[in-house]
């Protein structure tokens, strides 16, 4: 192993979890490929058996459920970001930015979107910040622009791809390095597989950029192929962004293992339900038994002899099922989502005002998440605008509803705050503007900053 490909021992330690933990948020044909790791084998169970109750292998993803419903809910309405001050092209360009973060057409709020789901399973998720490069010089900023060298745009990721790092004593990155592996095939007509692996490497002026592409049995060589400054050299700083969550919202990490106890427990009670279906006979005699017993045979019996079929009376059946409905709630429970798992609390339902006073609680933690995910997108354009030397003040507003009111609940609202004639024009433009931006919150970033410049000349006139 090379210095690039070194491994910080935190990733070391936790590289596994997160393959879990994406594995439970998957669930499906990826899950049962992996069955092996998750399904428990019983002390002495014969391997024949044990392989068909992999073959029978299910899973029953709540915990994906709940992670998806978390990041739908809290991007129902997309985050509103404004521009204060700066160049006009800059506020162009935050647009354009907004509507295509990552060159390939996804919007920045999907983006983010993206990213705390990747939060909520691995408890952290990063986005690197790069401008386009090129070989030829230019010569002033109109150049730049006309060669799209100013066209900053956001790379996605995951966790396990940051194998290394060292941050100082604010805990800012004073470097990182970055490995990304693929398989492919070089041509239409080659037969052989290739490993291609790269790593990219920053600090807080400069990249590196390492590769190696071979097979399993000639793996090739690392190669220095690119180097140079990158793009918040002038700030000083790693252009590695994380979103990260605390300990307490990262749900994947609270309910991972009442996930894989649910797993294991619902599979055992399906396969002894199956084998209940096929009963085996029982003969009491006191002679000798020798006869073949099956579908397509007859015993016979003597006269003081009895045939009965062994049946289970179904006492654990219910026990279990009783068990995997509380493991169930339990798994909504820490996830702050008890009104959802649909449970009985001592035999009579929930009244509204528990339900409303749970659902209290989901409130709280998805604000959190949307302060989480504000702050994070408000330093990503921020670092955009500085590098590119807009000189922009950029606020992100919005993701502090959780589909609790209507729209109109919050126009009444602010109706009953105007009628009260407090004499503020800045608090009649903010209103103004809130409500204007959320109810577009699905229009273009640009028609949203014109929207917002003609509020203000309305009210600045």
């Amino acid at each position: 192993m090379t210095e690039i490909d070194r491994e910080h021992p935190e990733f070391k330690h936790q590289k596994r979890m997160w393959r879990t933990y994406r594995d439970l948020y998957r669930g499906g044909q990826e899950f049962q490929y992996r069955a092996a790791d998750y399904l428990l084998r019983r002390q002495k169970e014969p391997l024949d058996v044990y392989g068909e109750r992999l073959q029978r292998v299910f899973y029953e993803n709540y915990i994906g459920s709940i992670v998806d419903w978390y990041a739908s809910t809290l991007f129902r309405r997309e985050p509103s970001i404004q521009v204060d001050s700066g160049r006009d092209s800059g506020q162009k360009f935050l647009a354009i930015f907004a509507e295509d973060c990552d060159l390939r057409g996804t919007k920045l709020s999907s983006f983010f979107r993206h990213c705390l789901i990747d939060a909520l399973v691995n408890g952290r998720t990063h986005m690197l910040l790069d401008f386009p490069r090129s070989s030829a010089l230019v010569a002033n900023r109109a150049e730049e622009d006309a060669a799209g060298l100013s066209r900053a745009y956001l790379v996605h990721y995951q966790p396990e791809d940051v194998i290394n790092w060292s941050k100082d004593e604010r805990g800012d990155y004073e470097w990182i390095v970055l490995r990304q592996t693929v398989r492919r095939q070089p041509s239409v007509d080659s037969a052989e597989i290739v490993t291609e692996t790269c790593w990219h490497y920053y600090d807080r002026e400069r990249y590196r950029t390492f590769r190696r592409v071979g097979t399993d049995q000639q793996p090739g060589t690392i190669q220095l192929i690119g180097e140079g400054a990158h793009a918040l050299v002038r700030q000083r700083r790693v252009p590695l962004f994380t979103l990260q969550v605390s300990e307490g919202l990262w749900l994947m990490n609270k309910a991972a293992h009442l996930q894989l106890e649910h797993f294991n427990k619902s599979n055992a009670l399906a396969w002894a339900i199956t084998m209940g279906l096929f009963a085996m006979p029982v003969i009491y005699s006191d002679r000798e038994w020798n006869q073949i017993v099956g579908e397509s045979y007859y015993i016979q019996l003597g006269p003081t002899d009895k045939f009965g079929w062994t049946e289970p009376d179904g006492k654990v059946y219910q026990i279990a099922a009783q068990n995997l409905e509380t493991l169930k709630d339990e798994i909504y429970r820490v996830c702050y989502l008890s009104q959802a798992s649909g449970e009985m609390i001592s035999g009579h339902a929930q009244s509204a005002a528990s339900k409303q006073m749970d659902f209290t609680i989901t409130k709280e933690v998805l604000r959190a998440y949307g302060t989480a995910v504000k702050d994070c997108m408000r330093q990503v354009l921020t670092a955009v605008s500085d590098a590119r030397e807009d000189a922009s003040t950029i606020s992100v507003a919005g993701l502090d509803e959780v589909d609790i009111t209507d729209f109109g609940s919050e126009l009444q609202d602010a109706k009953n705050l105007l009628e009260l004639g407090i004499k503020s024009t800045t608090l009649k433009r903010q209103i103004f503007q809130r409500l204007a931006l959320k109810y577009l919150n699905d229009a273009r970033q640009e028609t949203k900053d014109q929207i917002a410049r003609e509020i203000d000349a309305q009210f600045l006139s």
